[in-house]
Formats: structure tokens, C-alpha cells, sequence
């Protein structure tokens, strides 16, 4: 018995639902009306400060606080969006909430007066610079040949 390809083709359901799932944001695809996420962050250490980056994606600089508190750096940011669509018929209404927190502890190295972020990219960038007595210092030294 030969057994042929019989290719099946989605009900246009499954396609408008195909092509939502990949055209819309991931929490409007699957119906989330609340999302908590923790982004990545990588955190990279030089000589004169720390550097450290904060992977957040599709938010806006007002939506972030930063703030220094018993030794801790805190980072958390906050967006609701509303959507709302009319049709002849009926009127959709919904909304998102996405919110993080994450905290840091700080070094006794770190001069926590001068810690500085920009947003950029969907990138948060925040400087920790070290206080200037604990730079590392390149040193030589000599060593006597006897």
C-alpha cells in the first residue's frame, strides 16, 4: 500500500492565530494581562568602576528607579499599557502590568555619590565607579639579581 503527502492547511483560525503569535508581543499572543520578569544583567568589573548591564527590552527610561539603600543597589521598573479596540459591534479593552525588582549589594569600594545609568537601546547602564583609593594601581617591581 503506497501512503501519499497529504499536506493539511490550518483553518483560517489557526492562521489568524499563527500570525498573531508572531506579530504581537508574547503577553498579548497568550492573553497574560500580568507579566513579572526578571531581565538578565551582566556585570563587568575594571579597574576604576564596575559596569553593569541590564538587558530591558521595550521599556522607557521614565519607567525605571534606581536607588541606593543600607548598602544595596535597587533597580525595579514599572509599565501598565491599555489597548483598546472598537469594532462595529463590540469594544475590546485590555491591559498590561509588568513589573521587576532586583537589588545588588554593594562593595565598601564602591563611591556610591557617583553612580550613574543611562538607557539605551533597551539596554540600562549603570556605572559604579570604585572610590579612588581602591584602584587597582599597576605596580613594578624590581628584583635584584644576585
Amino acid at each position: 500500500m503506497i501512503n501519499r503527502f497529504s499536506p493539511v492547511i490550518p483553518s483560517a483560525s489557526v492562521g489568524k492565530w499563527i500570525d498573531n503569535l508572531f506579530n504581537l508581543p508574547l503577553a498579548d499572543a497568550i492573553g497574560a494581562d500580568f507579566m513579572v520578569s526578571s531581565p538578565s544583567v551582566n556585570i563587568v568589573e575594571q579597574d576604576h568602576q564596575f559596569s553593569m548591564h541590564l538587558a530591558a527590552p521595550g521599556l522607557e527610561k521614565n519607567d525605571f528607579a534606581i536607588r541606593v539603600e543600607n548598602d544595596y543597589l535597587i533597580v525595579s521598573a514599572e509599565k501598565k499599557s491599555e489597548k483598546e479596540e472598537t469594532d462595529k459591534r463590540f469594544t475590546r479593552r485590555e491591559f498590561n502590568y509588568s513589573s521587576f525588582k532586583r537589588s545588588f549589594q554593594l562593595d565598601d569600594s564602591i563611591d556610591r555619590e557617583k553612580i550613574s545609568a543611562a538607557y539605551e537601546n533597551g539596554v540600562l547602564n549603570i556605572t559604579l565607579p570604585k572610590k579612588e583609593e581602591s584602584w587597582k594601581k599597576p605596580s613594578a617591581t624590581t628584583i635584584e639579581i644576585k
